[in-house]
């Protein structure tokens, strides 16, 4: 597997070895090597020194349930900081079938001076690299741009694409993927990596696996006995039958019983239309609609646990795919909106432009706590939303994310950890969580290490510090590995699992806590590029309001300790 090195001010292609440091990481944990080797910590996030790096995990190329992600790496504009984020879909698969350990795109492309010019798609294969002219899929959104690129270059290829938003520049711009059924609907969503890729003329880079094969293993024998457990364990656990049924929405229910399901721009823990909203009820709904409507669905083929799905209108045809639990809370409940049709919608219009719904809820509720709209009113947000696909002042206000709308609109109840958006957990509620917010070095990022599941007092600080400091390595872990953290069901049951997989992969002898090895090493790249480029522990910290306001239902405030927060990574 060798590194493949793309500089766009050259227009030239490099296939190198690894250096050692980097051969025994992958995902997040390469990426952060790289970036840390690679990028100087205070430069330009949308300057020609930043890197794009996409590195599949350790485990990526096999289809081994839930553990074909893809790692997006790169210094942040929305954070200012290290910035990983990573999804499902096909576009990993395909790189490790043309035997690339990470792709490495430096420099950038010169510009035309045009918005709407100059801008390009890379071609790769095993004959090499092309760039190919985009201007006439420049502009659109990534559904259009993407059947476009299909019919171009057939079905069977991989692709990563931009939006408008990308385009723009906008802080709160993900990068998207093509899942199973050729729907870019996989984004790596979070930290503005498709801001970054936009300011290199990327609009698309499409992967042709054809002559490609899948890595070698160098015992097959070992690594089949282990992927059959992995798979049983996975299969047999009482939480993949949840998320079969009901997928991450699940989560409305519980979240709003623990009172951290966040309300009206994060004011309140528990809102009076959960039900209408919930995983239970859009399971029936689905049900009942049929045609295109999906309960269940693999965003990575050859996933078992199949959490994702397709939410289909009263005529049955689908609106979006996936509708996740994180944006029914942020585009739904914490924007005051009960109904999954409008929140579909929302959702939509939020992928198809290419941005994280996360931070596009939070933004949505802060624009609705300065009187842009008023909660409930799904019709506005819509409006809202359509601004940024009109490039308006007021679009772009928007979409650069919440912390940017909260200073330009002065409103100072903004829930953001480094620039980055909460998710929909609130920390006031699930104080876990809220430690992981407050101190991971990617931002208020829930898939750096949530304690929602945690058998735990959830409104106990001090009781949570080890709870998020436990989550956050082996999420680390996990990503290094391209495990989605639902993976975690079937390796938890038998750990012995990772260990044995990696050996029968590699040929590596690595101990039982590999998980944790790497999760640590991960943590410790990611806070030292992070210290390089000026973060302090003043930035390891929850805002101001939420340590003073208390939240109903349980009027509780975010409470760890300064002192508590700083010894999160004491791990020695």
């Amino acid at each position: 597997m060798d590194v493949w090195r793309i500089n766009l001010r050259e227009r030239s292609l490099k296939r190198e070895p690894a250096p050692e440091s980097w051969g025994r990481l992958g995902g997040r944990g390469l990426s952060a090597r790289i970036l840390l080797d690679e990028v100087p910590p205070t430069c330009e996030p949308l300057g020609p020194h930043n890197r794009l790096i996409l590195a599949p995990g350790l485990l990526v190329g096999h289809m081994l349930t839930s553990c074909d992600r893809l790692s997006f790496g790169g210094k942040s504009p929305l954070t200012r900081g290290i910035k990983e984020a990573n999804a499902g879909g096909s576009t990993g698969l395909h790189m490790t079938n043309l035997g690339m350990k990470a792709l490495i795109i430096e420099d950038q492309l010169p510009t035309s001076g045009d918005a709407r010019s100059g801008w390009w798609v890379l071609h790769l294969s095993l004959a090499g690299a092309r760039f190919e002219p985009a201007d006439d899929i420049a502009g659109l959104g990534v559904h259009e741009a993407a059947s476009r690129l299909l019919k171009r270059h057939g079905e069977k290829v991989a692709i990563a694409l931009i939006g408008p938003a990308g385009e723009m520049l906008l802080s709160a711009a993900g990068i998207q993927n093509l899942d199973k059924d050729r729907v870019p609907s996989r984004i790596a969503a979070r930290g503005g990596l498709g801001a970054v890729m936009g300011s290199k003329r990327l609009k698309a880079i499409v992967f042709d696996d054809a002559g490609g094969k899948k890595p070698a293993i160098a015992d097959r024998e070992k690594f089949k006995q282990a992927q059959k457990l992995f798979t049983k364990n996975t299969l047999d656990h009482p939480q993949t039958k949840a998320f079969q049924d009901y997928g991450t929405p699940a989560m409305v229910r519980m979240c709003d019983a623990l009172g951290g399901l966040p309300t009206r721009n994060f004011s309140s823990g528990r809102f009076e239309g959960a039900e209408t909203i919930s995983g239970e009820q859009m399971r029936d709904l689905l049900l009942k609609r049929g045609g295109e409507s999906e309960t269940t669905h693999a965003c990575m083929a050859g996933c078992v646990i199949q959490c994702s799905n397709t939410y289909g209108g009263e005529d049955g045809k689908a609106i979006v795919s996936p509708l996740e639990y994180e944006t029914i809370g942020l585009l739904g409940s914490n924007l005051g909106i009960a109904d999954l049709d409008t929140i579909a919608r929302l959702n939509w219009e939020v992928s198809d432009l290419g941005l994280d719904t996360i931070d596009m809820g939070a933004a949505l509720g802060v624009a609705a706590e300065a009187g842009l709209m008023k909660f409930g009113d799904g019709d506005r947000a819509l409006e809202l939303l359509r601004e940024i696909r009109k490039g308006t002042p007021l679009g772009r206000i928007l979409g650069h994310g919440a912390a940017m709308a909260g200073r330009v609109f002065g409103v100072l109840r903004v829930p953001v950890v480094k620039g980055q958006a909460m998710s929909a957990y609130e920390p006031r509620a699930i104080k876990g969580t809220g430690t992981t917010y407050a101190t991971s070095p990617q931002g208020a990022d829930h898939t750096a290490g949530n304690t929602v599941r945690a058998k735990v007092d959830h409104l106990d600080a001090k009781a949570n510090i080890a709870t998020s400091r436990g989550a956050q390595i082996n999420m680390a872990g996990f990503d290094t590995l391209g495990a989605c953290i639902f993976a975690g069901f079937g390796f938890m049951v038998n750990p012995e699992v990772i260990p044995d997989l990696l050996s029968a992969r590699y040929g590596w002898q690595v101990g039982s806590d590999i998980l944790q090895v790497l999760g640590k090493e991960t943590i410790l790249l990611e806070r030292e590029f992070n210290r390089r480029a000026g973060f302090t522990a003043a930035d390891d910290r929850i805002p101001e309001y939420m340590r003073t306001e208390p939240l109903p239902p349980h009027n509780s405030v975010f409470d760890a300790s300064a002192e508590e927060l700083d010894s999160v990574f004491n791990w020695s």
